[in-house]
């Protein structure tokens, strides 16, 4: 059966002069791959409430499987822009092959291992439909990434501890793919890789004030709910402004545009790929950690929420101290020693949330305006 001509047209890449942007597509497959952030902060909360600590592995194990194939999608489309009608079908199949996985993750390691599985391959297969007109170079990635997913099917016909296993097998296959793959054949536009990964921030800090919201669904609104609200929105108020209140966008487009294609491969997948894995689990266990606080917002936490919320913290401030020190952006310490200082307020949680929610709201504020100060010109001798 011949195919129509709208729908068979060869999808050339953007020439390589071309600034790029992100386009509303993209932006709307950030929402549906923004599901899964929701579905893994819902599995920390269930597993905070049923006390079952493997929750923790479980949201590690999928956000890695997952976060391999976002990242992805963010290099075709800077490979391919998705502009034609063809380009655009296809985008939303792969949207598709998100929303089956997110669906599933509940029971990623149970019954709904194998549906995981089939969305996981949808997304893998028109990626690679896609890729493969752009540049040659992804027929290296193909066999990584069929042999990871084929590791989640057959994880999905054991029992533990062996699915486990196989999960963290196909993690290291897919993470450790491009030091076998090599960098190079892909010609990344910094431009465009910036915006995308910053929208997704964006995207997902707004997801943790969905998860407050949720966490208040049925409680008389007094001070001490409107009060924790207010912290929660400052919490996730300040995690944006670690991310987007300097320069630093400015800084990484100069960073990639001024390196050469191979080592600018190299800058993206330290930067974008490994140093944004802490920051996204950030927003996830934040947002998971702040849905128990408004619950019970004058009552001490339980271990593992208090944990939760403060490991939330620290990962976001340490993955963007990596995120800066892989892009030669200088004056990560305040970052590192914040990162350090979160997991202090855990004690204050086993006594209120409200307070070790405040504190960590004050730590991030502190953080933010001493990194602001001007510094002190030395005296001309």
């Amino acid at each position: 059966m011949r195919l129509p001509g709208w729908f068979a047209e060869r999808a050339e890449p953007a020439p390589p002069e071309t600034e790029l942007r992100v386009s509303t597509l993209e932006l709307f497959f950030d929402l549906v791959f923004v599901f899964t952030v929701t579905q893994l902060t819902q599995l920390i909360a269930d597993g905070i409430r049923d006390g079952e600590p493997i929750s923790v592995l479980q949201v590690l194990l999928v956000f890695g499987v997952i976060w391999w194939m976002y990242a992805g999608y963010a290099w075709l489309t800077n490979a391919i822009p998705p502009v034609r009608p063809a380009r655009r079908v296809l985008i939303l199949l792969g949207m598709a092959g998100f929303l089956i996985v997110a669906l599933a993750i509940p029971s990623a390691f149970d019954d709904g291992g194998m549906a995981f599985a089939a969305g996981y391959l949808l997304l893998i297969l028109v990626h690679a439909g896609l890729y493969l007109q752009a540049t040659a170079a992804f027929a290296r990635v193909v066999p990584f990434n069929l042999g990871g997913v084929a590791l989640i099917g057959v994880a999905s016909l054991l029992d533990p501890p062996y699915n486990y296993l196989l999960w963290g097998a196909a993690v290291l296959l897919l993470w450790g793919s491009p030091y076998f793959i090599g960098q190079k054949g892909f010609q990344l536009k910094p431009e465009h890789i910036v915006e995308r990964h910053g929208l997704l921030v964006i995207v997902a800090l707004g997801e943790s004030i969905v998860a407050l919201g949720i966490g208040a669904q049925g409680l008389p609104v007094g001070f001490a709910l409107g009060l924790t609200a207010v912290l929660g929105l400052a919490l996730a108020a300040g995690l944006w402004w670690i991310y987007f209140g300097g320069d630093d966008e400015t800084h990484a487009e100069h960073a990639l545009a001024g390196s050469e294609p191979v080592r600018r491969t190299r800058l993206v997948l330290g930067a974008y790929f490994y140093a944004h894995i802490p920051m996204l689990l950030g927003i996830v266990a934040v947002a998971a950690g702040v849905k128990k606080v408004i619950g019970h917002p004058v009552d001490p936490l339980k271990l593992s929420a208090a944990v939760t919320l403060a490991a939330g913290v620290t990962l976001f401030l340490a993955g963007s101290a990596w995120f800066r020190r892989v892009l030669g952006i200088a004056g990560n310490r305040l970052r590192a020693v914040g990162a350090a200082a979160a997991p202090v307020t855990v004690v204050l949680g086993l006594w209120s949330a409200l307070a070790q929610l405040a504190v960590l709201v004050a730590l991030l504020t502190a953080v933010i305006v001493l990194e602001r100060r001007p510094v002190a010109a030395r005296p001309v001798p």
